[in-house]
């Protein structure tokens, strides 16, 4: 079921809302073009985190547990320097994911590009 939510100033027009990119030198730094989260109201979206540690930036020894581990603890850190952890990730009603298949694109595609879209004016901050 869709439902339409607004929030209006004193004028009728749609309030601004806010974005605050999250970064913490507790996790591995973003390796490309993007932020390690980033919060749009009361959102907070962290980018896909892998299990390097974020002193060298390397991956962590041990298989795929000790990676496994240690994407949780960096997916953590960045939680905690935006305010929340993990009580504050879904559990249940899940939001919409992506899901990437690295050995191949759908009909042969050589990029893809994910975003998420906020309705309304956005004003940034530091």
């Amino acid at each position: 079921m869709f439902h339409s939510v607004r929030s209006l100033n004193s004028l009728g027009k749609m309030a601004a809302l806010v974005r605050r990119i999250i970064t913490t030198a507790k996790a591995p730094a973003a390796i490309g073009p993007y932020s390690q989260a980033v919060v749009v109201d009361r959102t907070v979206f962290v980018s896909g985190q892998l299990g390097m540690d974020p002193a060298n930036g390397q991956l962590v020894a041990g298989g795929v547990q000790a990676q496994t581990r240690q994407a949780l603890v960096n997916l953590g850190e960045i939680l905690k320097a935006a305010g929340c952890g993990y009580g504050n990730v879904f559990s249940t009603n899940f939001p919409a994911r992506a899901a990437y298949q690295v050995a191949a694109l759908p009909r042969g595609g050589l990029v893809e590009i994910e975003a998420v879209a906020v309705l309304g004016p956005l004003n940034d901050t530091s």
